[in-house]
């Protein structure tokens, strides 16, 4: 019996495995995580997951080239097709046809993507400090896409993140980083951002145009205090999407699931119920 609560279940997906945490009934909601060194579904979502789960069915992947994903070492990633396809290959797998779509950092970019792809299967959208806009790359980006595995290094990661440093306990550094030495896990994450990466931020981005044609609601929500994305990033996402709403949060980091989880899950929670309100 595994007793790692990062591992879910595998479902085959695109030709390997993904590792996909499913709980709860009801509408599908898909909670996808961002990209920091030692991330995975699990580590993202634990404290939100049993909680909308008592009303939705949780789907919470984790990402080729994240977590406890399978991913081929011959894999080559396309940005961010590759993602977009895994994410409908794991609706599929569960049989799912339409799920709400909550990203968070790189995961709200995949997320617009998939609403741009296929709005038929995708409904609401809650993206928390979102990829998808043209931005630099500052060096609190660069300093989390260029992490070496060792303590101080995930201290500074896991500092960068959030806005109460209280939040960034001796314990979850300890769990991050411990998840960076699994074997292959870091090649893997170098794998992922190699160096520029400024291109790869540029990849993320959806012209204008795509942005003004996705008609899901979608609900913006970010941390004023965001070190990693800056807010300007979804008050411009805000200014194309044409049903959207944005709800900027003081005294919070990049980390708003963490920093202000009632907060958050109400906010959550209370958009997806409109569709059915």
């Amino acid at each position: 019996m595994n007793d790692n609560p990062e591992i879910g279940r595998l479902l085959a997906t695109c030709g390997y495995n993904t590792n996909c945490h499913d709980v709860g009934s009801g509408e599908a909601v898909m909670l996808l995580h961002g990209s920091g060194a030692g991330v995975s579904g699990w580590a993202n979502w634990r404290g939100l997951m049993p909680e909308l789960a008592r009303t939705y069915r949780v789907v919470v992947p984790d990402l080729v080239g994240f977590g406890y994903t399978e991913t081929p070492d011959d894999f080559t990633f396309r940005f961010l097709d590759s993602w977009v396809d895994q994410m409908f290959a794991t609706l599929d797998a569960l049989g799912i046809e339409r799920a709400h779509i909550v990203g968070n950092s790189f995961g709200g970019a995949v997320a617009l993507w998939m609403a741009r792809r296929a709005p038929e299967r995708t409904g609401r959208l809650v993206l928390m400090g979102p990829g998808g806009w043209p931005a630099q790359v500052g060096p609190e980006l660069a300093a989390l896409w260029a992490y070496k595995p060792s303590i101080p290094a995930m201290r500074e990661a896991m500092s960068v993140m959030a806005y109460n440093q209280a939040l960034v306990t001796e314990e979850l550094i300890e769990m991050r980083y411990r998840a960076t030495l699994r074997e292959g896990a870091q090649e893997m994450f170098e794998r992922v951002f190699p160096r520029p990466h400024q291109r790869w931020l540029d990849a993320q981005a959806l012209p204008i145009g795509d942005l003004q044609a996705i008609a899901n609601e979608v609900l913006l929500i970010h941390g004023r205090d965001d070190r990693v994305v800056p807010p300007d990033v979804s008050w411009n996402l805000s200014r194309y999407l044409p049903n959207s709403q944005l709800h900027v949060i003081s005294k919070c980091g990049h980390w708003t699931m963490m920093e202000h989880p009632r907060r958050f899950r109400q906010l959550v929670e209370n958009f997806l119920a409109e569709e059915t309100a």
